[in-house]
């Protein structure tokens, strides 16, 4: 037979950088924080009301310079011969252009473009100027963070379905939309997505000279602006956000701390006391904390007490019981290793009843151990529940009387008239701490005497008296009648009819009820002992 491997002692998280605990706290409030922070950094209401801003603005310039090529770039011989002079409208544009960064195109009523201000040397131009591009952060890496950044914004409602910018060599007013509008007198914005992921915005507006459209006017620019005014916003959230991911990462390793570390501590304790044997371990007190964690140590630090308290009280019972069970067992086999050797019948009678006598006395022990052994667990598994103590009396009362002996001691309950004597607690047991308390008192009392059972109540008690005529208790020994084993009996009965654990577990009983039970003597007049007085307190179930 093998026997099982000893258990390892549980590991805990005190080698690691970040406990669980931690880990999951800081987790939930950075994620709270980054969500929090995508969701201001989105800034799409923001982005479209610089749209329309941008195209706004776009429509003034756009209405002022039609109104200028109208004026100043018409050369006619009649009314119905109207066009743009070209090099008038060159030097106009240019001109106009050089206040504003948008691109100037104008466009003939035939849709040919007669002049755009990016281009110069004709229509279609020799030399073509680019924009330079949108300025970026000067750390790498916070740019190519932002180009993510729109790269992941693409994806979210509102910011797809643009329509991309395509400029052909040879432009035409067919090739946007909104320059045909304009031919046809109304005025037109568009918004397109051009190279680089940059937005380019434009205004189309005819180009009126006595309510006779000559042209189309579209004045265009890029998103340099708008992404300029975001760049700034957003790096100002990025440090707003680097200084709140900070503040809320050392907040969050503060307060994991202050509820990981203790309890890592318990753990550790609390294994350390559950592999040292005897009290050697002992938990950390931590209940000055006034919290949660305060709490669970107090109730560690009660329930080890208990734990301990409970094995001292398992070692010395077994103790007792080995104590209690060795002394007839002795008796038992010197009677068993005499009986062989006497030849004399009356002797070897005598042996037999001393035997058996034992074994009775054995019998009886087991039994009232076994019952003290089971007692606790008994007690936590039975319901509580409102009992009536003048009805229970009156019943256990009459049970006794009617299997007293004729010419033995008296029996006398006195109950107060008309006040309900009610408890919370367990019948059965109760029964059998009165009844017990009963047959000690009977025991004592010599036939002539009496036991009275007598009940007082007041406003938050119930007292019950069980006195005898007997005796009285040894001096001195008020308490330890209460202890395992102890034995005080009247002169002439028997060694041996008597455990000592029925008041033992009678106390036991009472205190599992919240209730009180001690002893002592009844003194006459003249001091003398006349009796003992067993006193058991209840609280009253209003």
């Amino acid at each position: 037979m093998t026997s099982a491997p000893p258990k390892e002692p549980r590991r805990h998280s005190k080698h690691r950088l970040l406990s669980p605990i931690t880990r999951r706290i800081l987790t939930v409030n950075i994620l709270a924080l980054v969500f929090l922070a995508s969701g201001i950094l989105y800034l799409e209401e923001y982005r479209k009301s610089l749209i329309t801003t941008e195209l706004g603005a776009l429509k003034i310039q756009a209405d002022m310079f039609a109104v200028a090529f109208a004026e100043g770039t018409v050369a006619s011989s009649s009314p119905s011969a109207e066009r743009f002079t070209r090099e008038t409208a060159r030097q106009m544009m240019f001109r106009l252009v050089q206040t504003s960064d948008a691109r100037a195109r104008l466009f003939a009523i035939d849709g040919e473009m007669v002049m755009d201000s990016r281009r110069q040397g004709g229509p279609q131009g020799a030399i073509q100027v680019e924009e330079l591009p949108p300025p970026v952060p000067e750390t790498p890496i916070i740019a190519s963070l932002f180009e993510l950044y729109d790269e992941v914004l693409l994806w979210l409602p509102g910011r797809g379905g643009i329509p991309a910018y395509e400029e052909n060599p040879v432009q035409h007013a067919e090739d946007y939309q909104e320059v045909l509008y304009a031919l046809n007198g109304e005025k037109a914005g568009m918004v397109r997505m051009g190279r680089g992921g940059r937005m380019v915005l434009s205004i189309a507006v005819p180009v009126q000279r006595y309510k006779r459209i000559l042209g189309g006017l579209m004045l265009s620019s890029t998103s340099h602006g708008i992404e300029e005014a975001l760049l700034e916003v957003r790096l100002d959230i990025l440090k707003i956000f680097i200084v709140a991911l900070a503040f809320t990462v050392l907040v969050s390793i503060y307060l994991a701390g202050t509820i990981a570390r203790p309890i890592l501590r318990l753990a550790e304790a609390a294994e350390a006391v559950r592999l040292q044997p005897g009290r050697q371990e002992t938990l950390p007190d931590l209940t000055k904390r006034n919290d949660e964690i305060g709490d669970l140590s107090g109730s560690l630090l009660d329930m080890t007490k208990a734990l301990h308290d409970r094995m001292e009280a398992i070692e010395g019972f077994a103790a007792d019981v080995a104590h209690e069970l060795k002394n007839p067992l002795t008796s038992l086999r010197s009677a068993v290793e005499t009986v062989a050797m006497i030849k004399d019948d009356d002797k070897r009678q005598r042996l037999m009843d001393i035997i058996l006598q034992d074994v009775e006395r054995l019998d009886r022990l087991i039994n009232d151990i076994s019952d003290a052994s089971r007692l606790d667990s008994e007690l936590s598994r039975d319901m509580a529940e409102t009992v009536d103590l003048s009805e229970l009396l009156n019943t256990m009362m009459e049970i006794l009387q009617a299997a007293q002996k004729p010419d033995g001691a008296k029996l006398r309950l006195e109950l107060p008239d008309d006040k309900p004597l009610q408890v919370q607690g367990v019948a059965d047991r109760l029964v059998q701490v009165f009844q017990n308390l009963v047959s000690n008192a009977l025991s004592f009392t010599p036939s002539e005497g009496e036991v009275r059972i007598r009940i007082e109540r007041d406003r938050n008690f119930i007292t019950l008296n069980f006195e005898d005529d007997g005796p009285g208790i040894p001096e001195g020994n008020e308490k330890r009648i209460f202890e395992r084993f102890y034995t005080e009996r009247p002169a002439g009965e028997a060694f041996g009819n008597h455990s000592g654990l029925g008041l033992n577990i009678s106390k036991q009983i009472i205190e599992a009820h919240g209730g009180t039970i001690f002893a002592e003597n009844r003194h006459g007049s003249a001091g003398q002992v006349i009796g003992a007085r067993f006193t058991v307190k209840l609280e009253n179930s209003p």
